[in-house]
């Protein structure tokens, strides 16, 4: 007879090994590659995050944004100026980011999500130029083109030492990272993501069996502007610098790729997506043979996960025989 549960199978038991097996291979990094690498995968934890929270409005609410680059941009440059005026203290910088981006997103968030479609991308491409010019022009703050430099090393919890090494930073990353991809995956379960998956499949029902889309629609550009934000923070404990680029169009784009390569609406295929684009942009476009052609592979990429995986690298199955239940 088959098992009383699902519990047992063999699908989910090799889920469970993939997420230990991922979560150990990512504790031994620091001991296993060179400081270069183990940067390059701070930075890829950081997009990551910036990825997850366009997740949260692509793929569970059916909101396709080019702002959150916007977002990221304040927390970073929050994180920065706390770190250089008041603190070095990694977590108040962290939840100063992460309510300065919300509070930002609250007025941005309420024009924005009364629009829908092509209209709403738009609107988040236009709030992300208006942060892009704000971090250029608003010199007396962000030192304009010239970027926030000298920030020192962040200190992850008050009476801990001050992080300088890549290794230790990478571990307040990953640690960082850990806690908010649980809170996020906690989240998908709850009645408040199911409404959102309401909306994104058909608004008009849910708005004519009472719910406040729009109140929802906001409620979860906010949240998703503090995930931006946080993660703007981390991007300067890595960098320990940040300029109006951080807050560009290129940064919106690449995470809106990663979005779609890796499946809109997974969590895992963000994530992953994210590890491939910034893999993609920083290494394989940095190799001989296509030196310069980043871009074009991105591009390829992007053509690829459109034609041959529509559900993205998250829609990849595995073979039937990996997940058939044993019966008896």
């Amino acid at each position: 007879m088959s098992p009383s549960g699902s519990a047992g199978s063999p699908a989910r038991r090799l889920r469970r090994l993939s997420v230990t097996a991922v979560v150990l291979g990512l504790a031994a990094a620091p001991f296993l590659l060179g400081p270069y690498a183990v940067g390059t995968l701070s930075r890829i934890l950081v997009f990551a995050l910036l990825a997850i929270s366009v997740n949260l409005l692509t793929g569970l609410t059916g909101l396709p944004t080019l702002g959150q680059s916007a977002y990221f941009g304040v927390g970073a440059y929050t994180a920065a100026v706390v770190a250089t005026r008041l603190t070095d203290i990694g977590v108040l910088q962290l939840l100063i980011a992460a309510a300065v981006s919300a509070l930002v997103a609250v007025p941005t968030g309420w024009l924005a999500v009364r629009a829908r479609g092509v209209v709403f991308l738009m609107l988040t491409l236009a709030i992300g130029e208006i942060a892009y010019s704000a971090a250029v022009n608003w010199k007396s703050l962000t030192n304009g083109t010239d970027g926030l430099s000298g920030i020192p090393p962040v200190v992850p919890l008050p009476g801990m030492a001050a992080l300088e090494l890549d290794g230790l930073v990478y571990f307040y990353v990953l640690a960082v990272f850990l806690a908010l991809f649980a809170a996020v995956s906690r989240l998908g379960a709850t009645p408040f993501a199911l409404a959102l998956r309401g909306i994104r499949d058909n608004e008009r029902r849910m708005s004519a069996i009472g719910y406040p889309t729009r109140r929802y629609a906001l409620a979860v550009y906010c949240g998703a502007g503090a995930l931006a934000g946080v993660a703007g923070g981390l991007w300067v404990s890595v960098q320990r610098f940040v300029s109006p680029g951080d807050a560009g169009f290129e940064i919106a784009a690449l995470a809106l790729l990663a979005v779609v390569i890796g499946g809109s609406g997974s969590l895992w295929g963000a994530c992953a997506g994210a590890a491939l684009v910034w893999l993609t942009r920083d290494y394989l476009g940095n190799l001989e043979a296509v030196a310069g052609r980043g871009p074009l592979l991105l591009g390829l990429f992007f053509v690829i996960a459109v034609y041959a995986l529509p559900r993205g690298l998250a829609g990849v199955r595995l073979p039937p025989q990996l997940t058939r239940k044993r019966t008896a």
